[in-house]
């Protein structure tokens, strides 16, 4: 009797702290998701604030001023701008999606020699930020042959700068997503490929037919990933354009904050929630696609 006493107790007492560890996981996670929804409600309400009430920090508007989404998108081309970032952002994740899953899928399936030291490159390059690069990238396509009034030897014109193929090309694939197709392909059993190649059918048409049809959680991730960065590009295109008539969406909300003692505050961040909404949908409509790519990506080597 005392000893199945002492093992109710032990067993209460396992389930209390399984219970205590499961509340304060639940409460770190409500607060880490608080944090990071903060940002985006002030943003909201910020852009529904007359300019007297942003000057105050106030956090709840007194009247909610719908005109300045009005206001915001009649103050610049902003039309143009969404077109200008929907171009960039297609145009860069169909190159990547074309050209990172090929090149992962080689280093994942195919024999070639010294493919280990390959990857070890392209890992590399991930520690490699992005500001490191940015006067050897400017520099390659200022002398791009034969484009901008170069001759062949790159002198003389601006190459890509301030062209589609300048915005496009530089940026559209990238270290991170050669490394996640890899990672996705070697989770392939091989006998696939094997089958496949027993049958006849050529390694491109084991890519296309067999192989891409499995990682769709793979390209969707790496889809939704790329066009985020391209959306939000800001960086490049402030270095590689000159003409307004290639300004993305994120270059032309600027225009709200050239004066620092007088930043409009309210136009600014109405057109930034209007930036921010394809994103959201975006991500809404490929979650379950994005959150099972993360998943099951894995680390094989």
């Amino acid at each position: 009797m005392t000893t199945e006493v002492i093992r109710n107790t032990s067993t209460d007492g396992r389930s209390a702290g399984r219970i205590t560890r499961r509340v304060l996981f639940y409460l770190v996670l409500s607060i880490a998701a608080f944090a990071m929804v903060v940002p985006f409600l002030w943003m909201v309400l910020t852009s529904l604030k007359s300019p007297a009430e942003v000057n105050s920090f106030s956090w709840l508007p007194t009247e909610l001023h719908w005109e300045n989404y009005g206001d915001a998108m009649s103050a610049a081309p902003f039309l143009d701008y969404f077109r200008n970032s929907f171009i960039l952002a297609v145009g860069q994740t169909a190159l990547t999606l074309t050209f990172a899953t090929a090149a992962g899928y080689a280093l994942a399936k195919l024999p070639i020699r010294g493919k280990k030291y390959v990857m070890w490159y392209v890992i590399a390059l991930l520690m490699v930020p992005f500001q490191v690069v940015i006067v050897p990238l400017f520099l390659v396509v200022k002398q791009i042959p034969l484009f901008g009034g170069n001759d062949i030897f790159g002198q003389g014109g601006s190459g890509w700068l301030d062209s589609w193929w300048g915005l496009i090309i530089p940026l559209s694939m990238g270290p991170l997503f050669i490394f996640l197709s890899r990672q996705f392909f070697t989770t392939l059993p091989d006998e696939l490929a094997e089958a496949a190649r027993i049958d006849g059918v050529s390694e491109y048409g084991i890519f296309v037919r067999i192989m891409l049809p499995l990682v769709k959680p793979a390209l969707v991730t790496i889809g939704v990933f790329q066009i985020e960065a391209s959306w939000n590009s800001f960086i490049w295109p402030l270095i590689a354009t000159r003409s307004p008539d290639l300004r993305p969406l994120q270059l032309g909300l600027a225009i709200f904050s050239q004066d620092e003692l007088n930043v409009q505050w309210n136009y600014l961040m109405a057109g930034a929630t209007l930036a921010t909404v394809p994103m959201i949908v975006l991500f809404i409509l490929a979650q379950r696609y994005f959150v099972e790519g993360l998943a099951s990506s894995g680390l094989k080597g």
